[in-house]
């Protein structure tokens, strides 16, 4: 009995045994390609590591004076979270720096006037100083980014309302 001769995909009769190397050739190279599609992606670079993790350990922890040891060590000025770090440290910290505090929450919005929490932390900031109408503002500008869904609102909120309740006097959450 004779062999059928070899066709290709479309049922045509392949002319040479070249023709079918090359084919059978091309199908494992079109394979590798499509493995290689389908590959898991290569592990990102250790550089992704956010450089701001042991500071923000510390400010966990509530270790003021370590937090800020680190985010002098990091000293990324550039960074808008490193700025709101630095001042929210400075404003929680057992000798709290105001001053220090509200050039680093306006240096953080300075770079992204978008960041949620150097607007609820200067605005808390603010009502520590007796500056109610900044804070308002730090409020409103909260408003058009999250309106009164975002955690930031409302925790503002609520330290302004405590404000006012206290007779326009600055009262510390019960959370630190």
């Amino acid at each position: 009995m004779r062999s059928r001769p070899p066709v290709t995909s479309k049922g045509h009769p392949v002319k040479s045994r070249t023709t079918l190397a090359l084919a059978l050739a091309l199908g494992a190279f079109s394979m590798q390609l499509m493995a290689a599609d389908i590959a898991p992606p290569a592990p990102t670079p250790a550089a992704a590591k956010d450089p701001l993790a042991a500071a923000r350990k510390s400010i966990d922890a509530r270790q003021w004076d370590a937090a800020l040891k680190e985010l002098r060590r990091v000293d990324d000025r550039g960074s808008a979270d490193w700025n709101n770090l630095m001042g929210y440290t400075l404003r929680k910290s057992s000798t709290p720096d105001l001053a220090a505090s509200e050039r680093y929450y306006d240096a953080a919005l300075r770079i992204d006037p978008h960041h949620r929490n150097a607007l609820e932390y200067s605005g808390e900031l603010y009502l520590m100083k007796g500056e109610l109408p900044k804070a308002q503002a730090r409020l409103a500008a909260l408003a058009s980014e999250c309106s009164s869904r975002c955690e930031q609102h409302q925790e503002l909120q609520a330290a302004i309302d405590r404000y006012v309740a206290n007779g326009n006097k600055y009262v510390p959450s019960g959370k630190w």
